[in-house]
């Protein structure tokens, strides 16, 4: 097997393979691990834990826990350092992968991949060599790059996308994040939470486009709590640079304006298909540049399949990649294979507070004929949020009303506040196995934690709960 791509789609396809038994080769451009690890995920998460750990510096008093020996010191934050931080974790975890694939004897070829027609690709070497290599299969898992949008030309330093913001080492006074999205709210709230004024432009009438309704509100509030702005339904006219060379104005709606020292373009991500496939291969390329498969990962030529950011259709999320790439291998095994669920796979939003949910939306849900009940559980009646200081959200369970009016199927399972993302699992569970609410509330949650919370909400959905109405 040939594998175009060292990503998590990539890479987790290489290794499940592997594993089986297959005999697999790798086309990496850059570093396997791919942006996940070196430009995204990884990086950005570490930003994100450097500002919680700031947010339990300043508010440490509460607990009694001072600094200093008269008067509390005023925690600072020396960004170059986190920088270094972030770069040796990343560093440590492709270490161990290079290694890992090492071991289970993948062979990496440094540069980019073409696929050419008879599962022959094409690899134009980091050093200026041509090699052409085949493979009884081939999977395309080139991945993705950030988008831009017309009148702010990325230069990495006055306007930058997610490569270049997580590789500064000190913090603009001032940003206008472009995107409401997870990403630009990921980068939203960690940018203001270390000092940074933030506001933020969505086209969208409101950030977190397919959260939860109270999800979203949950987090909106939480942004203005903080002084971050935030401009929805806002349409962007481009940007004007001080002829100082410091900062720019963006200029938005009805020539309005707003001056900042950088502007961070978070508008998605599109794939990186541009001299993937040459002609006659047969792989169908869509209009945007996503590769077009069945539910099966394959592509419409045989023997070639597809998995990870570059598939038309599918969350950009890399344990999707994971996942379709264990479903490539079983299909080429034989085994029997269960597709991906894209209605149900598990999304997490690591702002603060944190996002993470399964499954439908109560509009979602409405939408498509389900009649549903709903119950919701604010953190601030949970004994461990208040026990940590961090009560802001809450857990929110849909599930489908049956006709007799009892409570069936647990349809989607939102969380909002502290760790969700870390709690996400037992919902998950739940509305990929198509439980009810009966037979969930019968599992135990342990006393006091903040998984309480979702063992409290799926309780009350029963018609008999314990602090949940």
């Amino acid at each position: 097997m040939v594998i175009i791509g060292g990503g998590p789609g990539g890479y987790a396809t290489a290794l499940y393979g592997a594993a089986a038994g297959l005999s697999i080769a790798i086309v990496e451009l850059d570093k396997v691990g791919g942006t996940c690890l070196h430009r995204g995920c990884v990086p950005a998460k570490e930003f994100l834990e450097t500002a919680a750990v700031f947010r339990t510096v300043a508010g440490s008093s509460q607990f009694g826990v001072t600094a200093g020996s008269d008067q509390p010191i005023a925690p600072v934050v020396d960004f170059s350092v986190s920088q270094a931080r972030k770069q040796q974790v990343v560093d440590q975890l492709f270490k161990g992968l290079a290694g890992l694939l090492k071991g289970r004897g993948v062979t990496v070829f440094s540069g980019s991949g073409t696929l050419l027609p008879g599962h022959r690709v094409q690899v134009s070497g980091n050093d200026g060599s041509t090699t052409e290599i085949r493979g009884t299969d081939v999977v395309l898992a080139a991945g993705s790059v950030p988008r831009t949008i017309p009148g702010f030309d990325i230069d990495g330093s006055l306007v930058m996308t997610s490569d270049e913001v997580l590789a500064l080492d000190r913090l603009p006074a001032s940003v206008a994040v472009i995107g409401g999205g997870a990403i630009g709210c990921e980068f939203a709230s960690m940018l203001s939470d270390l000092g940074t004024t933030v506001t933020v432009f969505e086209a969208l009438p409101a950030i977190l486009n397919g959260c939860d309704e109270d999800v979203v509100k949950t987090v909106a509030r939480s942004f203005r709590k903080r002084g971050i702005d935030v401009k929805a339904g806002v349409q962007l006219q481009g940007h004007t640079p001080d002829p100082s060379g410091h900062g720019t104005v963006v200029s938005y709606s009805d020539g309005e304006k707003l001056a900042v020292d950088a502007v961070v373009v978070s508008v998605g991500r599109r794939p990186r298909s541009e001299g993937l496939v040459a002609p006659g291969t047969g792989v169908v390329v869509d209009e945007r540049g996503f590769v077009v498969t069945d539910r099966t990962m394959r592509t419409d030529a045989e023997g070639v399949w597809a998995v990870g950011d570059v598939v038309a259709g599918t969350p950009q999320l890399a344990h999707v990649g994971f996942a379709e790439g264990i479903v490539v291998i079983k299909s080429i095994l034989g085994e029997p294979v269960v597709p991906v669920d894209y209605d149900r796979v598990p999304w997490a939003i690591y702002c603060h507070p944190e996002v993470a949910f399964a499954g439908l939306t109560e509009a979602a849900a409405t939408e498509r004929g389900y009649d549903v009940v709903v119950k919701k559980d604010p953190f601030g009646g949970n004994s461990r949020a208040r026990i940590i200081g961090d009560t802001e959200g809450l857990v929110k369970v849909v599930a489908e009303r049956l006709p007799d009016g009892s409570t069936g199927r647990i349809l989607g399972v939102h969380m909002v506040g502290p760790w969700v993302t870390e709690q996400l699992g037992a919902g998950y569970l739940a509305v990929n196995w198509e439980a009810t609410a009966d037979e969930v509330a019968q599992f135990i949650q342990p006393h006091p934690s903040l998984s309480e919370a979702f063992g409290e909400t799926v309780q009350a959905l029963t018609g008999r709960g314990l602090h949940v109405a």
